[in-house]
């Protein structure tokens, strides 16, 4: 490695710089506010890290790391996503008699993975950025110790994700055993195996399972709802953003650089992965009155729309799932730390009933969880509105009529239980309504996320051009 290499890696390194510095600050003193503060800062520092390395993309940093513009987008949105992220925690932990600073530096670790994902370009960087991350979602989904539904399903995430990552260790290993190669680029330069193509069509499909599962897709879905009930509010949303927005970066980067996603077989396991998600994420939302559910549900049909503009292929695609991406992690930020606004150090906020009437109560947080309950919905004047539109103008471009067919009568179904919610805030309110007055921070990034949600929905150019400078390369490879 040499100069340029290092200015290349700067988030990474910012990064884990800011995760040594608070585990220091932990050891020599307790303090909840300067955890936070260098959490935030470390954060801040490393998400302006990427104008630096700007000049310098497309590089290759050894066989392992791919620094280009897209990996430097993809690591722009899960930094700020984690600075979120921290913001709401630092008030929802400051009503728990736990230690709160540990939480930080698990945040910072698991960013750390998530940015190593998109940057990966190899098996060994797949899974070692796969591992950093869930690591620190295992403590971080049980940090909670002290109630039950925590430890429950910091154990279940815990057991499947395990299982997860066997299946992918295995194939993986098979993928090798046939190429003799990690590297995804050189992956498409040995696709014409006659013998073994059988074995690397296994090998693949079977790669899918630890990519699903933390997508959180049918049939890798049965952790989803559990894990986002039992975690922390902040933590849910972690979880439901962050994460997953690293694992797209690699599921389109893996197959759009080896071109796997030319095999029929695959083609067809993604597609039946797709239909699943959004019929069985849609149909089981339904039947929740608990919020956390309903959003954990609504994740799994969401990441099956993905998967439709994924699937399209070409530039249109990648540049569809991406936008959509953007928009349904802004969202639901803004619906979780909604959650994490109202709650309390007894429990979260998460039953339907904490909602009715709240607009009397707090309106203007009312009309942020509007905004992104009819964004998931994808009602027009929101991200969502233009993320669906766009998926369904790359499955269109694509011909891919089925799934559009199955998109757009999963999304009527869906309306139901998002404006049951928005119901739930303009009801007449409870005769002894509950609830303490939310902290200025979480409200002040709320307002941010709303204010985002509305005007890239109204005025999306900006982002859209963002995204097509940055991930066309990726769609030419």
């Amino acid at each position: 490695m040499n100069a340029a290499d290092t200015l290349a890696l700067l988030p990474l390194i910012v990064l884990s710089g800011a995760a040594v510095l608070v585990m220091l600050g932990i050891a020599f003193r307790r303090s909840h506010a300067l955890a936070a503060l260098l959490t935030l800062t470390g954060l801040a520092a490393a998400f302006i890290s990427i104008s630096a390395a700007v000049p310098l993309v497309p590089r290759q940093v050894t066989s392992l790391l791919l620094v280009d513009r897209y990996a430097l987008f993809y690591t722009g949105v899960i930094i700020a996503s984690a600075a979120a992220v921290a913001v709401f925690s630092y008030r929802y932990f400051e009503n728990h008699n736990v230690h709160r600073e540990e939480l930080y530096l698990l945040l910072l670790l698991a960013t750390l993975g998530c940015a190593v994902l998109v940057t990966s370009s190899h098996f060994v960087s797949f899974l070692l950025g796969l591992e950093i991350l869930s690591v620190s979602l295992y403590g971080m989904v049980a940090y909670l110790k002290d109630g039950e539904p925590g430890l429950e399903a910091g154990m279940k995430y815990l057991i499947l994700a395990s299982a997860s990552a066997a299946f992918l260790l295995f194939g993986l290993a098979l993928v090798y055993s046939v190429t003799g190669t990690m590297e995804f680029s050189r992956l498409r330069e040995v696709s014409a195996l006659g013998d073994g193509f059988s074995l690397l069509v296994a090998g693949i499909v079977l790669s899918v399972t630890g990519i699903g599962f933390k997508l959180g897709v049918v049939p890798f879905h049965l952790w989803t709802p559990d894990v986002y009930q039992g975690a922390p509010a902040p933590v849910a949303a972690f979880v439901a953003t962050t994460s997953k927005s690293a694992m797209v970066a690699l599921l389109l980067r893996y197959f759009y650089l080896s071109r796997a996603l030319q095999y029929r077989p695959v083609f067809l396991v993604f597609a039946v992965i797709a239909i699943a998600s959004m019929c069985v994420g849609n149909l089981l939302a339904l039947q929740q009155t608990n919020v956390k559910r309903i959003l954990a549900y609504s994740s799994i049909a969401h990441f099956g729309y993905v998967l439709v503009g994924f699937l399209a292929g070409g530039t249109l695609a990648v540049e569809a799932a991406s936008f959509y991406l953007v928009a349904y992690t802004v969202t639901i930020l803004a619906a979780f730390g909604v959650v994490s606004a109202l709650s309390d150090f007894e429990h979260d906020a998460d039953d339907l009933e904490n909602y009715r009437g709240l607009f009397w109560r707090h309106p203007m947080i009312a009309v942020i969880l509007t905004a992104a309950l009819l964004s998931l919905a994808g009602i027009p004047a929101t991200m969502g509105f233009v993320g669906k539109f766009y998926i369904l103008t790359a499955g269109a471009a694509a011909t891919a009529w089925l799934l559009i067919l199955i998109l757009v009568l999963t999304s009527v179904a869906g309306l139901f239980y998002y404006l049951r919610v928005v119901v739930a805030l303009y009801s007449a309110p409870p005769d002894q309504a509950t609830g303490q007055r939310p902290a200025w921070s979480p409200v002040f990034m709320l307002a941010v996320l709303g204010t985002l949600l509305i005007f890239w929905g109204v005025y999306p150019t900006p982002l859209l051009h963002l995204i097509r400078s940055t991930m066309a390369a990726l769609a030419r490879d």
